[in-house]
């Protein structure tokens, strides 16, 4: 019977196992000397609340799903937005393979409410740092090509992400309306500012930081004392944290690091989209490392 999320690539190199799937070409398992750090999905299940997707091209929400003349399909309806891009169900197609490596190649045709041709990798390796992902957006069409992007791991150390410590850049948040679209940029303070590192408590995090300096890391330490990085590379110059609150498979059971290249409703906005001319190309790097 073929898996909901399709052909299972396997890799493993220098203490860490990771599965990438080809279903939306991200990651659905990863671990480091025998303990799971991503809170993942079985082989049997179908990818549920994001987990471990590539987000493009656009992360996060689209208010009305419009941008420019453009009508995208409401995907969040009870909030009428478009929400975390076009490629999270597309099939990917390994392109390469290694013992420790793997590229994930889709290309995103022209459709109603996006009319642009893009061709995407999605390279993951693993070596004794970690795993590093490369994504890149080649224009393959005539015309100028409005592109955002993101990735949706979630990092599960503890029964609770209460009793996670964390650190996160970001001298600057956004407020939100009732459907999470950004209403306004405000200086980052008391429950929210995790720049230096503490323990997540009861903190409701649903959060997009922005301002977030040079060399972004997040650092999430479990209570006995592993600690995973999330490095963020440019162009990434946002970042989302979620506990995962509203959604009862991954409510406050694991913290969702997700890097992005611009902020919610970017294409509607113009912040940091990411306009790519005919034949350009855009590569994006991030990477998970523990110790």
């Amino acid at each position: 019977m073929n898996p909901p999320s399709g052909e299972q690539h396997r890799i493993e190199g220098g203490g860490w196992e990771a599965t990438v799937v080809e279903v939306g070409g991200g990651v659905r398992t990863l671990s480091f000397r025998g303990r799971a750090l991503l809170d993942g999905y079985a082989e049997h299940e179908m990818c549920t609340s994001g987990r471990g997707q590539i987000l493009i091209p656009w992360p996060n929400r689209l208010r009305d799903g419009r941008f420019d003349d453009n009508q995208l399909p409401l995907n969040e309806p009870e909030k009428r937005n478009a929400i975390h891009g076009l490629v999270r169900w597309a099939g990917w197609r390994c392109a390469e393979r290694s013992g420790s490596s793997v590229t994930m190649t889709h290309t995103l045709h022209p459709q109603p409410g996006y009319p642009f041709t893009l061709e995407l990798r999605a390279a993951y390796a693993l070596s004794e740092r970690g795993l590093s992902v490369e994504t890149t957006a080649h224009n393959l069409g005539a015309g100028t090509a409005p592109f955002g992007a993101g990735q949706h791991p979630y990092l599960h150390l503890a029964d609770r992400v209460d009793e996670i410590t964390l650190q996160a850049p970001g001298a600057l948040r956004l407020e939100t309306d009732e459907r999470s679209i950004p209403v306004r940029a405000v200086p980052v303070a008391g429950e929210y500012d995790f720049r230096e590192p503490r323990r997540v408590g009861g903190t409701v995090l649903d959060t997009c930081y922005g301002d977030l300096g040079g060399d972004p890391q997040v650092h999430v330490t479990a209570p006995d004392g592993l600690r995973v990085t999330v490095a963020l590379e440019h162009p990434y110059r946002w970042l989302m944290l979620f506990s995962g609150d509203p959604l009862p498979d991954v409510a406050r059971r694991s913290l969702a690091v997700e890097p992005m290249t611009c902020p919610p409703n970017a294409l509607q906005t113009g912040e940091d989209v990411i306009r790519l001319q005919p034949d350009e190309s855009v590569t994006l790097r991030w990477r998970l490392e523990a110790a």
